[in-house]
């Protein structure tokens, strides 16, 4: 599957947050919005799928649909330039600012947003057929997780808060690792593969990822959940923000960088000394000894 080593893949994760920097607000938005609609069709498909079959194992083992087809495209996550771009910075790339990383960040934010909201929108519209219906099964259930995953962490205070975060962390963990799997094949099938296994494992785990949040708690609200705006933000999308720019930087984009990158000199190898002297004796030995076989061949080869 034409695997790449890791120095080869971080140098590309590194050039990768460096093309983002530089990329400009119209290409940066676009793919941006688009990355953010997909990723939100594949949540709703995912959820679809949990009530549909009353499997939500098989939910998350398709959900990665949507992350594979949308990184295929090279459209970007506000999860995945949370671990690019400061390499790039970290790396002293030409023109790599902070300001410039922050501005980054902030448009993949806003481009994110705006596609995730769109398809809330929109499957809302859907399953209401026009806001003259109940929504049914499947909006019941987003409506749900809106409340479980706002509301259900307020009941614990800090705790609940704290627990958001960690969430957050783990999730991008897993979601960075995936950003990766996208560079470290040639081959469509080894990307696919290597994106897949994080991706189904942060979902189905129930971990905290920013960008789906955006659209499953805008649709809830839109469907009857019993949430506000304030509690979203509050009680998820901050936390969850924070939780998942930590745990990506942290666990997948410095520790690669760190050992591939900026790798540690090697150790010296220091030989036991009685071993160098057993060695030095045997040399010795095997020169003075006559009549064996080293020795006798070493004689005939210098006559």
């Amino acid at each position: 599957m034409s695997y790449l080593l890791p120095f080869e893949f971080v140098t590309k994760m590194v050039d990768a947050g460096e093309s983002k920097i530089h990329m400009s607000t119209r290409d940066t938005l676009i793919r941006a919005y688009m990355a953010g609609a997909i990723l939100a069709l594949a949540a709703v498909f995912a959820v679809t799928i949990a009530v549909q079959t009353g499997s939500a194992l098989l939910g998350a083992v398709l959900f990665p649909v949507g992350f594979s087809m949308l990184y295929l495209m090279g459209f970007d996550l506000l999860t995945g330039v949370f671990v690019l771009t400061p390499l790039a910075l970290l790396d002293k790339r030409p023109g790599v600012t902070i300001n410039r990383v922050l501005n980054n960040w902030g448009l993949v934010f806003i481009g994110n947003f705006a596609g995730a909201l769109t398809v809330a929108f929109m499957m809302a519209f859907v399953f209401t057929y026009g806001f003259n219906a109940p929504p049914g099964a499947v909006g019941d259930k987003i409506a749900s997780i809106g409340e479980a995953r706002t509301l259900g962490y307020a009941h614990y205070g800090v705790g609940g808060w704290f627990t958001i975060f960690l969430r957050g962390m783990l999730c991008n963990w897993m979601v960075s690792m995936g950003v990766v799997g996208a560079m470290i094949s040639t081959s469509v099938s080894g990307k696919v593969i290597a994106m897949w296994m994080p991706i189904m494992l942060f979902f189905f785990m129930g971990f905290e990822h920013s960008v789906v949040n955006m659209f499953l708690f805008p649709s809830a609200m839109i469907m009857g959940g019993g949430f506000s705006v304030m509690d979203y933000l509050v009680w998820n999308e901050i936390p969850t923000v924070l939780g998942n720019l930590v745990g990506g930087l942290a666990f997948t984009g410095l520790t690669l960088y760190s050992t591939h990158i900026r790798t540690a000199a090697r150790r010296n190898v220091v030989e036991h000394p009685q071993r160098r002297a057993t060695a030095a004796s045997a040399a010795v030995t095997g020169a003075t000894v006559t009549g064996s076989p080293v020795s006798s061949a070493r004689a005939a080869a210098e006559r």
